[in-house]
């Protein structure tokens, strides 16, 4: 079974890293249409765009303005630092010691 357009679901997360204990805030979601629009406004302002049904299903349950719940902290915190990672940002004082990290590209 094929999924159609109005299966489609996109949830955008707001996280700013700057107010202490203030997880990520759900601050657009949609379905069809407007899950292709949220995913395309994502790419051209240079946000990265994760892909996950299970996700999705939890997080389109929340109304717009919500934080994640706890039970998705590690999980959003890993999506998180992974983006960083992708776009070449690092915390301050960040060293590669294991050297997986490929820093010449």
């Amino acid at each position: 079974m094929s999924k159609t357009n109005q299966d489609k679901a996109a949830i955008a997360l707001h996280y700013d890293g700057k107010t202490p204990g203030k997880a990520p805030t759900i601050i657009a979601k949609g379905h069809g249409d407007l899950a292709d629009e949220i995913i395309q406004l994502a790419k051209e302002h240079g946000i990265l765009v994760h892909e996950d049904e299970e996700l999705t299903k939890l997080l389109k349950q929340m109304e717009l303005g919500d934080q994640i719940p706890k039970e998705l902290y590690l999980l959003i915190a890993e999506l998180i630092a992974f983006s960083y990672v992708l776009q070449g940002k690092f915390p301050e004082h960040w060293e590669n010691i294991h050297e997986r990290i490929d820093l010449k590209t």
